[in-house]
């Protein structure tokens, strides 16, 4: 199975180029800034992913996707291989086959107005962790306690799992 899963900042706007032919299909090839949950000394805090979306996905990421905006996408690995001057060149890139918004409208612009990129300042949050992600569902405060109080009338046969 290849199979890759990736959330990320773009490092810069995608860039997209069209293949010849009678009907030419968008190329779009852009880099994932995408934390490390480990750090060691000495080593950067993020890997800079090279990805390539093709048709529908490259239009997609060419209206919509911006630098610095963080992002999912899922895809496959892919391994080339070419020759220049005479010497065998190879790259690793993620073939995407889904991509998504993986974060608010509001906290993208809050992410934009900060000085320090993510991968600068190693920090990146998750789809639950943005206030927000769901507009309209209403924000409850969390109890003093920080625990919330659970509904003791839900019957374990009303669960869906």
């Amino acid at each position: 199975m290849n199979k890759v899963i990736l959330m990320g900042r773009l490092t810069r706007e995608p860039e997209v180029r069209y293949s010849q032919g009678a009907e030419p299909v968008a190329v779009a090839r852009y880099t994932l800034a995408v934390n490390r949950r480990f750090k060691r000394k000495d080593e950067q805090e993020a890997d800079f992913i090279p990805c390539v979306a093709f048709g529908k996905s490259g239009e997609f990421a060419e209206k919509y996707f911006r630098k610095g905006q963080m992002v999912a996408v899922t895809g496959r690995l892919q391994v080339r291989s070419w020759d220049k001057d005479g010497e065998k060149r190879w790259t690793t890139e993620v073939v995407i086959e889904e991509q998504y918004f993986a974060e608010s409208k509001a906290a993208q612009e809050k992410a934009a107005e900060q000085s320090k990129p993510a991968a600068q300042t190693g920090k990146q949050m998750g789809l639950a962790e943005q206030k927000g992600f769901y507009p309209s569902e209403p924000q409850a405060a969390a109890p003093s306690d920080g625990f919330y109080p659970i509904d003791e009338s839900v019957e374990d046969d009303d669960l869906p799992f």
